[in-house]
């Protein structure tokens, strides 16, 4: 990744999204384009015009945690934003290239047991990049499109959702999960800008997918947290869960765990989905322990 370039188009995509009337400021005539100007931006954050000028030109290097806090201030950063300006000014830096955390794309045992005993709740373990490196046998069943479509190589979300028409089907609320999909990789790109893996694969999106370049030419960043995604499931039909993350620090991965509301439909279509998957043939031919589910007709295909 190009930290200036990055880091140009950021600032510059987060300035066009203010008013000043939001920011507080009087506004005389008609703008030729949307947003704050440099001037402007510069006098909420207390600093001079050509100081601003030369962090959007792409130089953060050298500016100070306190100065980066008046900018995520002035242009209105939400926590996901501030956090990836933080991370392209530490990446901006001349000299050894340091990142925030090392990343393994294998899954430790102990972290496989973990998701094993996990036999309610779908359960997976991912990089950065997306894609998935384990699952529980209740995941592996509830991403079954997605595996199947990965044809033995690892899965990796983004290529599912915009290389693979499936996917539309799959996402209740394909839209949104592309939108989601791509500023997890923008946030993932301004932690590890040297990933050479995590290049490729925006080079290849950006190569075959029109919707992903439009998407990543936002510079939208986000944090997956908690929420919740409405899917579409061959086997059992629309399955609407909740999902909860957590960081694995010692892996740089992390672990995302789904679940239904009580006495809901969507459990019910859960505890389907687990008496399907246990009754397929489970080999070990990609990523996780679980082996990959076949698409065919079971009892309960109609039943959702």
């Amino acid at each position: 990744m190009d930290n200036r370039r990055e880091i140009r188009e950021f600032l510059t995509s987060r300035r066009a999204k203010i008013s000043p009337q939001e920011a507080g400021l009087p506004s005389y005539g008609t703008r030729r384009v949307p947003g704050l100007r440099r001037a402007e931006v510069a006098q909420l954050a207390g600093v001079s015009v050509e100081y601003y000028s030369r962090m959007e030109r792409g130089d953060l290097a050298g500016v100070s945690d306190q100065v980066l806090d008046a900018l995520a201030r002035a242009l209105r950063l939400n926590d996901a934003e501030r956090t990836h300006l933080e991370d392209l000014a530490r990446t901006a830096v001349p000299g050894p290239r340091r990142r925030r955390r090392s990343t393994s794309n294998q899954v430790r045992p102990s972290v496989q047991r973990l998701l094993d005993s996990m036999t309610d709740a779908p359960a997976f373990v991912m990089n950065g990049r997306g894609d998935v490196l384990a699952t529980n046998t209740l995941g592996r069943a509830l991403y079954a499109p997605m595996f199947d479509a990965a044809r033995g190589a690892t899965p990796n979300h983004a290529r599912f959702i915009f290389l693979d028409a499936r996917s539309h089907l799959f996402w209740g609320d394909w839209e949104r999960a592309a939108d989601d999909t791509v500023a997890l990789l923008h946030t993932e790109a301004g932690r590890a800008p040297y990933d050479k893996d995590l290049t490729d694969l925006v080079g290849e999106l950006s190569t075959r997918s029109e919707d992903f370049r439009t998407r990543w030419a936002r510079h939208d960043v986000r944090q997956h947290h908690l929420g919740a995604k409405p899917f579409r499931h061959p086997v059992v039909g629309d399955l609407h869960l909740t999902y909860e993350s957590m960081d694995l620090p010692a892996d740089g991965l992390t672990l995302v765990a789904y679940g239904a509301e009580p006495a809901s439909d969507s459990e019910d279509k859960l505890r389907l989905l687990a008496s399907w998957a246990a009754t397929l043939d489970h080999t070990d031919d990609t990523p996780g322990r679980t082996g990959q589910p076949q698409q065919e007709q079971s009892p309960h295909t109609r039943r959702g």
